[in-house]
């Protein structure tokens, strides 16, 4: 776990929560005491069963008064925002390692394939239908890590396939992965802002036009 949040670190820059930085400094050793990664595991736990993250039940649980527990992850939607992002790095690394192809049609199949893990999450779909706002706040805006590390991360597969796979970029990569991110976010919460159903695809095509100017052929 303290690996994989050393890539975090490195992939947003620093912008980290209580409860990242902690797991970075605490070095990966083993603890005798309950500490903030044993947070983020019962959250986890909760969240993947499809159960409310109610802190002052997970505070018992983990045998800690509730100042402990907030000073140790910030706050519920910074420690939801961690859980998510603990799920997002696994499925970005699972669509990079399927990726095939060069520039666009590249960097697109990840972004397709990611977008993809979280439409067929039905933990992540169970918390957007029962916690609605907290979900679009948590996943859509800078209250929690998640948003910002799925744009650093975006930012590093658009350099990536700009240095090694011959995609031409007409913005700079930190822009282009903020619309990408943004784009995606319209297309996949759409039932929660408009009460339309989402549609992936326009997702995908929008992308495509912004990072080539091109449609798909048909």
């Amino acid at each position: 776990m303290a690996r994989r949040y050393a890539e975090v670190s490195q992939a947003s820059r620093g912008d980290l929560t209580p409860l990242a930085r902690h797991v970075i400094g605490n070095g990966g050793g083993e603890r005798k005491a309950v500490g903030p990664s044993d947070a983020l595991a019962a959250a986890r736990h909760k969240f993947l069963r499809h159960e409310r993250v109610d802190m002052n039940e997970l505070a018992r649980e983990l045998g800690v008064g509730r100042a402990t527990l907030y000073r140790w992850v910030g706050s519920r939607d910074e420690l939801l925002g961690e859980v998510l992002w603990s799920l997002s790095v696994r499925g970005l690394a699972m669509a990079k390692e399927k990726a095939k192809g060069t520039g666009v049609e590249w960097f697109l199949s990840i972004y397709a394939a990611f977008g993809d893990v979280i439409v067929e999450s039905t933990a992540v779909r169970h918390f957007a239908e029962t916690e609605p706002e907290c979900a679009l706040r948590v996943m859509t805006t800078q209250v929690s890590p998640q948003q910002r590390r799925i744009i650093g991360y975006y930012r590093d597969l658009l350099i990536e396939a700009r240095d090694t796979k011959g995609l031409n970029l007409s913005l700079d990569p930190e822009t282009l992965a903020f619309v990408l991110v943004r784009v995606a976010e319209s297309f996949l919460w759409t039932d929660l802002i408009t009460g339309e159903e989402p549609d992936l695809t326009k997702s995908y095509e929008v992308a495509r036009i912004i990072l080539t100017g091109q449609e798909s052929a048909q």
